[in-house]
């Protein structure tokens, strides 16, 4: 089937990519005939030379896992367990977990204990040298460029913590208490406008942005939207749980710094405190975090359950990796004097 042969899904706020996303998002939306998504998954993942940066395979996953999240109000909650659906998504996950093991080196296994844990992740963060969105924002960013680092970011940040949270089910003991720690500061310690999420919501308005969420799916790119997809797939598949250890655990390791710069870089386009409060907030917060994430969260998985030490490597290498990719795009498309968005949304 032709992508002109899938009518377009309706009262989304955003639009296919192909063929493929085109007939997700029709089914998602409570269409059962929309099209045969399980072999457009099979032709999708043929003609690609990068599923990471897939346009079409990125956006349908986006949508699937949208669907678990309860995301996109127009998408039917009849469909969340929907074989089809589940069928596509199982297709896609395998190809793009593939994908991220072949292109992201897997670091020395450090041995199975907290201390050995934390010191080989603070050891593999420090000597991260990924591109420095945070300094380019600092020091020589214009307006343009910050408004669309909050587009860019609000796919995942209008959703902050999410992905993590779908772990703390499935651990026990001293590493689903860190998790647990972690999260309860990500959610407002229990006050609704100190929620993560709601905080950065306030901070977009403040530099004259829509915070709806997915407002601007249609602006980013597959980078973008692969970003969010691993930590979904990560966090939803029971089988990686330490790769969504890991990845938090980086995450929350590389965090601290960075937003003092990204702080810095809003007051220096003369923005006050309605607009970095979000990055203020994680200054703090997230110096403390590191270390519960490194010793107790994964350290004290490690100890654990041994047998996902691998996992726990891979899923922080993944996080510092993909965060570089995604960095790259940005620096790269500022360096040329262009936008790093699809559209021109953030001008």
């Amino acid at each position: 089937m032709s992508l002109t042969a899938i009518a377009p899904a309706v009262g989304l706020p955003f639009s296919d990519r192909g063929p493929l996303s085109a007939a997700v998002l029709r089914h998602l939306s409570g269409d059962a005939q929309a099209g045969d998504h399980r072999r457009l998954a099979d032709e999708a993942l043929a003609r690609t030379e990068d599923v990471i940066r897939d346009d079409d395979i990125q956006l349908a996953l986006f949508a699937l896992y949208a669907s678990a999240y309860g995301s996109i109000e127009a998408f039917s909650p009849e469909t969340e367990w929907d074989p089809e659906l589940i069928g596509t998504r199982r297709m896609l996950e395998e190809r793009f977990e593939q994908a991220l093991r072949a292109q992201i080196p897997q670091p020395d296994l450090p041995e199975p204990t907290a201390d050995a844990v934390a010191r080989s992740l603070f050891a593999l963060t420090a000597a991260d040298a990924g591109p420095s969105v945070s300094r380019h924002l600092a020091r020589t960013a214009t307006l343009d460029q910050a408004r669309e680092f909050f587009i860019q970011r609000s796919v995942y940040t209008l959703r902050e913590a999410d992905p993590h949270s779908w772990a703390i089910p499935r651990l026990q003991g001293r590493a689903k208490a860190a998790l647990v720690e972690i999260q309860t500061d990500e959610y407002g310690g229990g006050r609704p406008d100190r929620v993560h999420a709601t905080i950065f919501a306030a901070s977009m308005r403040g530099v004259g942005l829509d915070d709806t969420y997915a407002a601007y799916v249609d602006d980013v790119p597959a980078i973008t939207l692969a970003a969010l997809n691993m930590m979904s797939m990560f966090g939803l598949n029971r089988r990686l749980l330490g790769a969504i250890v890991g990845h938090l655990a980086a995450f929350e390791m590389t965090s601290s710094i960075p937003s003092r710069m990204y702080a810095d870089g809003l007051r220096r386009l003369g923005f006050g405190e309605h607009v970095t409060d979000y990055f203020d907030e994680h200054v703090e917060a997230d110096a403390v975090h590191e270390q519960i994430a490194a010793r107790d969260l994964a350290g004290g998985l490690a100890e654990d359950r041994p047998d996902l030490l691998p996992d726990i490597m891979f899923g922080a290498i993944a996080c510092l990796t993909v965060e570089g990719w995604f960095g790259e795009h940005l620096l790269d498309a500022w360096t040329r004097g262009e936008s790093s968005l699809r559209t021109a949304a953030g001008s």
